[in-house]
């Protein structure tokens, strides 16, 4: 018999499940405690319930915890760990340390559904789905080194690591239920973005089931020739659906849209490239985070010279949108944005 995670239950499941056994149902509210507020990996260690019951939970359930295969350093302090499932399979999370934040950066699938061109991990195939008890492993992993190594807790979490969220959108949003939940991790969902390449349905939805967290879009070009030629998804999920789909959001939640936007040399670093996404940022306040290229080794994309930077962050600024550029921590050991496609396996 294939034993069920004990976590893949309510906590209305685990009452129900004492009570049919004989056992009081708050034994339920005990084992959820320990599951999620404690983190446990080991029913065995639930030290307040009695080997009778602990035994009684071993004979039909387990707990699959990840496990951690390998730690990376890279010199400017980032840490990217390669997390073992429990089925063998592989994917990375990442901790960015600054001075004032701590920051996960979790993987969301094994793989990735999408096929962006210039990302590593897109040129993995997507083996499966992350549950939410393997998201929130990660965070609880990281938050653990975050205290080991920084004597200070996580502070912010990012969906950027592999696999895009929305293609996983059940097990990301009951993953962050228990991140935020009192009886979980009880991080403010203000703390956390889920970063996507544009599912227009699938943004639509978030705005309907009224999400707390942060959204982010990885947008790299306003015009829908170049975005196909470096996004080929884009030719399904085009730009006039995304802006739709965006306009959606910012009306249902009132809520700042931030885009994560590499410049690339001969590909978008052009005036006309610059006004197309000031043209498509206007419908809503917007923030656009210019993000570093970082290599891949492939010599179609590279990183855009200072000049073209300059260019965008003047007339983003001029119009009235918010704009950082932001330079790459861990490139020393392909922690960095596009870079996770478990090299360590």
């Amino acid at each position: 018999m294939i034993k069920k995670d004990v976590r893949s239950l309510s906590l209305e499941d685990l009452r129900a499940f004492f009570t049919d056994k004989g056992f009081q149902a708050f034994r339920g509210n005990q084992v959820y405690e320990w599951l999620w507020k404690k983190s446990i990996t080991d029913i065995d260690q639930m030290t307040n319930i009695s080997k009778e019951i602990r035994d009684s939970l071993k004979s039909e359930f387990v707990i699959n915890n990840i496990e951690i295969d390998s730690v990376q350093k890279s010199t400017d302090g980032t840490i990217k760990n390669a997390i073992r499932l429990h089925d063998g399979l592989t994917v990375e999370s990442v901790l960015i340390p600054t001075k004032t934040r701590m920051t996960a950066c979790i993987s969301s699938q094994v793989g990735c559904s999408l096929n962006c061109k210039f990302c590593a991990t897109s040129r993995l195939k997507r083996m499966r789905n992350l549950n939410p008890d393997e998201i929130y492993d990660q965070v609880v992993t990281i938050n653990n080194q975050c205290l080991e190594f920084h004597n200070k807790p996580l502070t912010n979490i990012v969906f950027m690591g592999m696999g895009e969220p929305l293609m996983n959108y059940n097990n990301v949003l009951k993953a962050i239920s228990k991140i935020t939940s009192p009886s979980g991790l009880g991080m403010s969902p203000k703390r956390i973005v889920v970063s996507t390449s544009g599912i227009p349905k699938m943004i639509k939805k978030m705005a309907d089931d009224k999400v707390k967290f942060k959204l982010a879009v990885s947008l790299h070009s306003a015009i829908e020739k170049t975005r196909t030629s470096i996004m080929p998804f884009n030719e399904k999920f085009n730009l006039i659906e995304l802006r739709d789909s965006l306009k959606y959001w910012y009306k249902n939640t009132k809520n700042r849209i931030t885009y994560e936007y590499v410049v690339w040399e001969g590909i978008n670093d052009k005036m006309e490239d610059v006004n197309a996404l000031v043209e498509f940022c206007k419908f809503s306040p917007s923030k656009v985070n210019l993000i570093q290229y970082n290599s891949i080794d492939d010599p179609s994309f590279k990183q855009a010279n200072n000049s073209a930077i300059a260019l965008y962050m003047n007339v983003l600024e001029k119009n009235n949108i918010t704009v950082t550029f932001r330079r790459s921590r861990g490139k020393d050991i392909d922690a960095a944005c596009g870079q996770l496609a478990n090299k360590s396996q």
